[in-house]
C-alpha cells in the first residue's frame, strides 16, 4: 500500500514574500508549487488579527469576537494562496496588486484615484519611454487594490446597517464583512513592507556606492524567515495599542501618505540587512524595525476598517440596474 506523507514547504517569487503549502511527498511525484510573496504567512496573520483586536468598541462586536479574530488570522495570507501555477490566470491577474514600484509609477505625475485612469496614464508614459517596462503588471497596482477592497468593505458595513434596521438576520453580511476586512488586510500589510514599494524589491539594482546586497534573498529573508523566527504577536501588540484609533479624512490620501512613508524606508532596510540585522536572530535594530513595520500595517488596517464602518452610515444614491 502506498503511503502519502504531507510535507510543509514554502517558496518565493518576484513580488515579495513566502507562502507555506502542504505538498504530497513520498511514493508520489513532487508537485512544483509556484512560490508567492506577502509579509509571509506569519506577518500577514499577525497584522490582521492585531488590527481587529484593537478596533474601538463602537465597531460591531461580531468583528471583534473570537471567531472573527480567528478568521482574520487565517485569511491574512489568503491572496498569497492564489499565487500558484495551478491557477496561472488568477496568479497573473492579481500578482501586481501586491506591490507598486513608486519610482516608475510616479513618472505619470500625481497618481489618479482610479485604476484605469492610471493604466491609461502609464501607457502614455510607456510610449514616451519605450526602453522601460512600464506595463501595469511590471509597475504594480497596489494602492488601487487597497482602495477597491476598502470600498467593498464599506458597502458590506452599509448592508449590515440595513439588516439591523430591518431587524433581519445579519449573519450573511457579517461573513462578507470579515472576509472583506481580512482581504483588505493583506494588501495594507504589503504596504507596510518597504520592499513592496520599490524597484529595489529583492537585491539592489543600478549604482550601488554603499555596497548593498545584490543577491535575490533579502526580500524573503526579511519578511518571512526573520519574522517567523524572531517576531511574536506579543512583541507587536503594545505598539499597536499605543496608537489611538483615528477616523481617516480621505482614505486614498491617507493610504498614499502611509505608502510613501514605507517607501522612504527602503534604503534603511538595506542598511540593516548589510549590518546583519536580519540574519539569524538579527540585531536589536533589525528586530525593532521589523516590529514597527508590522505594527504600522496593523494600525493602518485598523483605522481603515474603522473609517469604513463610520462612512457606511453616510447616505448614498442607490444603484438601480
Amino acid at each position: 500500500m502506498s503511503v502519502i506523507l504531507l510535507r510543509y514547504t514554502a517558496g518565493m517569487n518576484k513580488f515579495g514574500g513566502w507562502v507555506g503549502v502542504f505538498v504530497a511527498a513520498a511514493m508520489v511525484p513532487l508537485v512544483t508549487v509556484q512560490p508567492s510573496f506577502g509579509w509571509g504567512a506569519a506577518g500577514h496573520s499577525m497584522i490582521n488579527k492585531l488590527a481587529a483586536a484593537n478596533l474601538p468598541h463602537d465597531v460591531p462586536a461580531f468583528l471583534r469576537d473570537g471567531g472573527a479574530l480567528d478568521a482574520m488570522y487565517y485569511l491574512g495570507p489568503e491572496p498569497d494562496r492564489w499565487r500558484n501555477r495551478a491557477e496561472s490566470e488568477l496568479d497573473a491577474e492579481q500578482a501586481p496588486d501586491h506591490f507598486i514600484d513608486l519610482e516608475r509609477a510616479d513618472m505619470v505625475g500625481t497618481l489618479p484615484r482610479r485604476r484605469y485612469d492610471f493604466i491609461r496614464d502609464l501607457a502614455k508614459v510607456q510610449r514616451e519611454h519605450p526602453n522601460l517596462a512600464l506595463t501595469p503588471e511590471k509597475v504594480g497596482m497596489q494602492p488601487w487594490q487597497v482602495e477597491e477592497v476598502y470600498e467593498r468593505l464599506k458597502v458590506g458595513f452599509r448592508e449590515y446597517r440595513k439588516l439591523v434596521a430591518a431587524n433581519e438576520d445579519t449573519k450573511p453580511a457579517e461573513l462578507a464583512i470579515v472576509f472583506y476586512a481580512a482581504w483588505l488586510g493583506h494588501y495594507v500589510g504589503d504596504g507596510s513592507m518597504p520592499l513592496h514599494t520599490t524597484i529595489q524589491y529583492n537585491g539592489w539594482t543600478g549604482p550601488n556606492p554603499n555596497g548593498y546586497t545584490t543577491e535575490h534573498h533579502i526580500h524573503s529573508k526579511f519578511e518571512s524567515t526573520f519574522v517567523g523566527a524572531n517576531v511574536k504577536p506579543e512583541d507587536v501588540a503594545p505598539l499597536v495599542a499605543a496608537v489611538e484609533t483615528k477616523a481617516l479624512g480621505d482614505e486614498w490620501d491617507d493610504y498614499m501618505v502611509y505608502l510613501r512613508h514605507t517607501n522612504s524606508l527602503v534604503e534603511r532596510t538595506y542598511q540593516i540587512d548589510k549590518a546583519g540585522g536580519f540574519d539569524g536572530a538579527g540585531t536589536p535594530e533589525g528586530k525593532s524595525f521589523t516590529e514597527e513595520r508590522l505594527a504600522a500595517g496593523a494600525i493602518e488596517l485598523r483605522d481603515m476598517i474603522y473609517t469604513a464602518w463610520l462612512r457606511s452610515a453616510d447616505p448614498v444614491e442607490e444603484f438601480h440596474g
